[in-house]
């Protein structure tokens, strides 16, 4: 079968590779889309950074290995002992590898697992025509929820995890600095949970653009003192909640301006580069940072439920692209900045 294969920094090649078997516990699936995540670009570009060089402790794999951790697909076959599940089933797939073993495990806090693994970056994974997963990983699809919106569960599941931690609710004013993929998944999330009230902060034209074609109120950093602005607009109590998605040293000083007393700025970004954090502020306001990594399943299910009342659009942002365009209109789109949001389609047909 075709796969994207990851070689090393600036290597991905579209190669044949074995088709893989069903195991006990698991089964095959043809994936259906596969999205392209921030992290992969770290990868191509930088890495490897989180694909092993060694065999992973938990799956056993290591470079090179089919890449793809954001996928959705319709099973071709099942393993032995595997119950409750059929071929044609579609679902998206959590493709988390978790020790169970570890502290954070063994309080229900797999997603960080001191061991983690996942499926794409530490396994081969769904940016081919198809994979093999645990069925620990599968989240079955509603019939109104498309293998396109099943492709993006993972990230907004991201977005949706880090929402919660920011400990909202109706009524309450929410800010998310940066208007990417996961920026976007945030709004979506905020408005499923009950917000009306959510500013989305982005310095690009383009960017803001699209997310206010799906109804967002935005805010030009360049154009507009934010933290004046949130101060007259709450009445000088500040936001509820800042999200900061965008991961560069100004966002996080003006999230860290905005947010009120008492309440968090959940960071959901990577940091290329150290951040100054003014603590002061922080004490001052008795404020706090708080981070937020991956999902759990009770995140993703939540998107698919919110995905089945259609509380999702993919409309302005996201882009499908076949399998011999992964790297062209994909990976380097995606760095030049052309693109948003990339779906690989690796059967064609759908």
């Amino acid at each position: 079968m075709r796969a994207a294969v990851y070689y090393g920094p600036n290597k991905l090649e579209i190669d044949d590779v074995a088709e893989p078997e069903v195991r006990p516990g698991t089964v095959k699936l043809q994936v259906g889309f596969n999205g392209i995540c921030g992290t992969d670009l770290h990868e191509y570009y930088a890495g490897p950074i989180f694909v092993p060089t060694s065999p992973h402790p938990l799956t056993g794999a290591e470079l090179p290995l089919t890449m793809g951790h954001e996928f959705s697909g319709t099973i071709t076959a099942v393993g032995e002992g595997v119950t409750g599940w059929t071929e044609g089933d579609r679902v998206a797939v959590e493709p988390i590898y978790k020790c169970d073993q570890c502290g954070p495990c063994r309080a229900g806090n797999y997603n960080v697992c001191q061991q983690i693994g996942f499926h794409g970056l530490m396994s081969d994974g769904g940016m081919a025509e198809s994979t093999v997963v645990p069925t620990s990983m599968l989240h079955r699809l509603p019939d109104n929820v498309s293998l396109e919106l099943g492709a993006l569960v993972e990230p907004m599941s991201v977005a949706y995890h880090a929402a919660t931690l920011g400990d909202v609710t109706q009524g309450n004013t929410a800010m998310v600095f940066g208007a990417g993929p996961i920026g976007i998944g945030l709004w979506f999330a905020l408005r499923g949970k009950g917000l009306e009230d959510v500013f989305v902060v982005e310095p690009s034209p383009t960017r803001r653009a699209a997310i206010e074609a799906l109804g967002a109120q935005t805010l030009d950093p360049t154009a507009t003192d934010v933290p004046a602005f949130i101060a007259e607009h709450t009445s000088g109590a500040g936001a509820d909640a800042v999200f900061d998605a965008a991961g560069v040293a100004p966002a996080v000083s003006t999230a860290l301006a905005c947010v009120g007393s008492r309440r968090p700025m959940v960071s959901v970004a990577i940091y290329e580069k150290p951040l100054e954090t003014p603590l002061l502020n922080l004490v001052m306001n008795e404020s706090r940072i708080q981070g937020s990594l991956c999902y759990t399943g009770a995140d993703f299910e939540a998107v698919i439920a919110l995905m089945a009342d259609g509380r999702y659009d993919t409309t302005g942002w996201v882009t499908r692209i076949p399998l011999d365009d992964v790297v062209d209109e994909g990976f380097e789109a995606l760095h030049a900045g052309t693109k948003m949001k990339v779906l690989v389609d690796p059967n064609g047909a759908n």
